[in-house]
């Protein structure tokens, strides 16, 4: 059983990675950080589908949070004041701003600084969520 959270990005996409290990830097997360290409995405109970479709994080007991929730949870894992604004994130109404700045974001991360058409989002994953059974991934993610 893993003892610390896993944060799973797209390596493919530039901004994405440069994303990743800015926060990385800047808040010395504390959870487990891999790219979705290397992962084992099965033992983390995450499809291809959603790790393409958006940031993940995966709990040590296997709960899966993606895109604005996502990232909400690595804000609470940075400690300090972040730990407040994460934990702000997850409340409505700004739980639904997130989700709408997150995806507006996601669907055009490759016009984003450092993004590559790599960081294009296949245009049938840019809106719709992937559908998830259980955890926190999907609508109002």
């Amino acid at each position: 059983m893993r003892t610390r959270p896993v944060l799973v990005y797209d390596g493919d996409c530039a901004f994405c990675t440069t994303s990743v290990m800015l926060a990385e830097r800047r808040f010395r997360l504390s959870c487990e950080i891999t790219p979705w290409q290397s992962a084992d995405l099965g033992f983390l109970g995450v499809t291809q589908r959603q790790a393409e479709y958006e940031l993940v994080w995966v709990t040590p007991t296997g709960t899966v949070y993606g895109g604005a929730q996502a990232a909400a949870k690595v804000l609470m894992s940075a400690g300090g004041g972040w730990t407040l604004v994460g934990a702000l994130l997850t409340l409505p109404p700004l739980r639904w701003i997130a989700h709408g700045v997150y995806r507006l974001i996601a669907n055009n991360r490759q016009r984003m600084p450092g993004g590559t058409h790599a960081c294009a989002l296949p245009a049938d994953q840019r809106s719709n969520p992937p559908s998830q059974s259980s955890g926190h991934l999907g609508a109002g993610a």
